[in-house]
């Protein structure tokens, strides 16, 4: 995936058009997260513990201790929510996102019906914690495209109209069969909702979409309200995540062109621990982020 001159030229005219225009987040400090998808052995006083202890700024809740169903487990019961809230707070972190496991692109009447019924219970969820985002994924192209999408751009219509009535919005992850921008700017524009929005997992647009970052923010940056951060290297049976910095993902260009678009969101690092228990202990791989994200200067900052 070499940067060819014609697209750095385009790159570069435009992050300096951003900068011009004064979009560069410079008064704000950037918000640097990470997923509990990547440290599923520990408890949520460590979760939070170590999130302070390192100077992140959020969480995006992704399972707890290997359980993805977020809503079923105690910490977030009515008996214990309160104190969760305020254990969160007493950290000096916020929520950034509830991610579920939700996917949008089945055909099948009952299917389709189980996976709305069970982002709106992350949606509940999200509400009664104060945060701004649900995670849901398109996932398959199964059967004719444009049939896959108008389905995923109404179940996000749909789902957006129940996340406006409790201050929530729902967002589309860059995964699975949707990774480019063509495909994922027609879903938005289809859904059609000030409720809906993008996760941009900036590793899939790059691997799978084939598209450098700048392209990609220029395309999608006014939908893009959380993203997904990690590096890869290539191998003989596909990828390998590594270290941030350590790979060929361009994962410094990524936040660069987000500060530049003028991205307040958060920038969350996503270490699949859970799907790959063989990556670095998280101790290791969430520590190794939060010092790569110290080396990036804040846009507009003096």
């Amino acid at each position: 995936m070499n940067f060819t001159r014609r697209e750095f030229l385009q790159a570069t005219a435009f992050t300096l058009a951003a900068l011009r225009a004064g979009l560069g987040a410079a008064s704000q400090k950037r918000i640097v997260g990470f997923s509990t998808l990547g440290c599923p052995g520990w408890e949520w006083n460590k979760i939070l513990d170590f999130a302070q202890g390192h100077d992140f700024a959020a969480i995006e809740l992704r399972g707890l201790q290997g359980n993805m169903d977020l809503p079923t487990r105690p910490e977030f019961q009515p008996s214990r929510l309160a104190q969760s809230k305020r254990e969160v707070a007493a950290h000096h972190l916020k929520i950034a996102c509830v991610s579920s496991s939700a996917h949008l692109h089945d055909a099948d009447p009952e299917k389709r019906r189980q996976q709305i019924a069970d982002a709106q219970r992350f949606i509940d969820l999200a509400a009664t914690l104060g945060a701004p985002y649900v995670r849901v994924f398109g996932n398959n192209i199964e059967g004719p495209k444009e049939q896959v999408v108008e389905r995923v751009a109404s179940g996000l219509q749909e789902l957006g109209v129940y996340a406006s009535d409790r201050g929530v919005t729902v967002i589309l992850e860059s995964h699975g069969d949707f990774t480019d921008s063509p495909t994922l700017s027609e879903i938005l524009t289809k859904a059609d909702s000030p409720h809906v929005a993008l996760l941009w997992d900036a590793h899939h647009t790059f691997v799978e979409g084939k598209e450098q970052p700048e392209f990609t923010v220029q395309k999608l940056g006014k939908w893009i309200r959380h993203t997904h951060l990690k590096d890869s290297v290539p191998t003989a049976n596909g990828r390998r995540y590594v270290l941030t910095g350590r790979g060929d993902v361009p994962v410094r260009r990524q936040v660069e062109a987000l500060q530049a678009f003028g991205y307040t969101g958060c920038y969350t690092f996503e270490w699949e621990k859970v799907w790959h228990p063989d990556l670095e202990e998280p101790e290791i791989a969430i520590t190794d982020f939060a010092e790569f994200m110290k080396k990036i200067p804040v846009a507009g900052a003096a």
